[in-house]
């Protein structure tokens, strides 16, 4: 069941009409500058790893979009609510590419070492070369929340009602589309997907996890990650409102209201699930999935079996990222822009550092075998290092 706080907040923004959505989840309970429910001060800790700005770069502010920057190659792509687009070098922060989409940019970016593209909140995707300049741009029928995917010569956009649209990228031409049918309510979210291996792995509202070749978009699997259950339209609200996790032969995904569940990635037979529900999503490396869940504990679960390893509880409504699994770490951000490494091994707190004050809304991203990025919603991108 809903908790009072949250309840109140998707209430209060569910939009009448068609289908009705809640929405965005994460400006209203998880990610709002300021939370619904009393967040948990700072934990006191003895440090036991020097984490430093490794370099700080500036894009632009987020506003209330959730904006996810990329790592491709050696260039941090990051973009601005207002349509800024800027590349960095990932060693030294140097700006390598810095344009505007002249659009609102919704979602994020994706990128390939030729290519760039952006969605905005007008249902737009912008498909530019890395100077800038425009190669084509097509009318989506709908918001782009999440942003698209390049893979090979596609790129893969998510519109706001779960459709998934697939395009050339040399000529903007529609390759294919799928769409599942949506609840009457639904969390307005930034769901992404993630393309592996040929493969398209995208949650949807109602809690299902779907695979598709990227070629076609034909239907490989379709399985439940989490069945609706309650009285109430709110309380049956069970989505996967987060990207799904695909590694080692598993696709892995959290649904809000739900569970936490682990597939085979060829098949979609189940290999375990738990009663975990989470907004925020999860992360998976050699040993464990780590998952935030809605009550903002960090919880890392062994990753054949689905048992219990450890759960962080201390960091309570300070609106997490979705962790980043990282090496002997686990990384994740909060809504005052401090982000914290926890141990791999128990969840213990060994590093902590501030940024700029404002929340950290995506999931931290890794550059190297030790420095990772994170960007804030005044726009800072900060490379941060352990030592």
């Amino acid at each position: 069941m809903i908790r009072p706080a949250v309840a109140t907040a998707l209430l209060l923004a569910i939009v009448l009409g068609g289908c009705a959505a809640v929405s965005r989840t994460y400006d209203s309970w998880f990610g709002s500058p300021k939370p619904a429910v009393k967040p948990a001060e700072l934990p006191v800790f003895k440090s036991q790893v020097n984490l430093s700005i490794a370099w700080q770069g500036v894009v632009g502010p987020a506003d209330k979009t959730v904006l996810f920057p990329l790592v491709v190659g050696n260039t941090v792509w990051a973009a601005a609510a207002n349509g800024q687009i800027a590349g960095f070098n990932t060693a030294t922060g140097a700006s390598e590419s810095r344009f505007s989409a002249g659009q609102v940019i919704s979602g994020g970016v994706a990128a390939s070492s030729t290519a760039v593209a952006v969605g905005s909140a007008r249902g737009e995707l912008m498909v530019f070369d890395r100077s800038g300049k425009l190669l084509w741009k097509t009318q989506a029928p709908g918001e782009l929340l999440a942003p698209p995917v390049i893979d090979g010569d596609l790129v893969v956009a998510r519109v706001g009602d779960g459709a998934i649209h697939a395009f050339d990228l040399a000529s903007g031409k529609r390759r294919w589309a799928f769409q599942r049918s949506a609840p009457s309510l639904s969390v307005r979210s930034n769901a992404g997907i993630v393309v592996n291996r040929g493969t398209v792995y995208a949650g949807f509202p109602g809690g299902r996890l779907v695979a598709m070749t990227s070629a076609s978009g034909s239907v490989l699997w379709d399985s439940v990650v989490a069945f609706p259950k309650g009285a109430t339209e709110l309380e049956r609200v069970a989505d996967v409102a987060s990207p799904p996790v695909v590694d080692d032969g598993r696709a892995c995904a959290a649904a809000y209201q739900g569970r936490t569940v682990c597939f085979d990635a060829s098949r979609g037979a189940a290999i375990w699930a738990r009663d975990i529900s989470s907004f925020s999503g999860l992360a998976a490396d050699a040993r464990n999935v780590y998952v935030t869940d809605d009550k903002n504990a960090v919880v890392a679960l062994d990753k054949t079996s689905g048992a219990s390893v450890w759960k962080q509880d201390k960091l309570f409504g300070r609106a997490l990222t979705r962790p980043l699994a990282f090496g002997r770490y686990v990384v994740v951000g909060d809504y005052q822009g401090f982000v914290h490494l926890l141990s791999r091994d128990d969840g213990a707190f060994v590093g902590r550092i501030a940024t700029d004050g404002s929340a950290i809304a995506a999931a931290p991203v890794g550059l190297d075998i030790s420095s990772f990025v994170v960007q804030t919603r005044n726009g800072g991108v900060f490379a941060l290092r352990t030592q």
